[in-house]
């Protein structure tokens, strides 16, 4: 997995390829917890995610959660067995998806 971020002010767009599984969910979510220090809009692009596996899912809830408090988030760039897999776990209630 390949991680990264474009900060524009209180804007940080973090740039995520490869798989968010198991084994890359923890790397992820350190990343995240970075950059979310101080932001007030997050951008997860996940144009070069092709796998996100559930611990990847808690990872995305997590960053939606922590930036509900302190401002924005979406999800941009989502290709088509994504968001069959945000649809089947109801995320789709949750994330905004641009």
């Amino acid at each position: 997995m390949n991680i990264k971020q474009k900060k524009e002010d209180k804007k940080v767009t973090v740039y995520v390829a490869g798989r968010i599984d198991t084994t890359t969910s923890p790397q992820l979510l350190e990343y995240l917890k970075e950059a979310m220090v101080g932001a007030e809009e997050l951008i997860l692009d996940i144009a070069g995610v092709d796998y996100v596996s559930s611990a990847g899912l808690r990872v995305i809830l997590f960053a939606q959660k922590t930036m509900n408090s302190q401002g924005s988030m979406s999800v941009a760039n989502v290709n088509k067995d994504i968001m069959e897999t945000f649809e089947l776990t109801g995320f789709l209630d949750i994330l905004n998806i641009i």
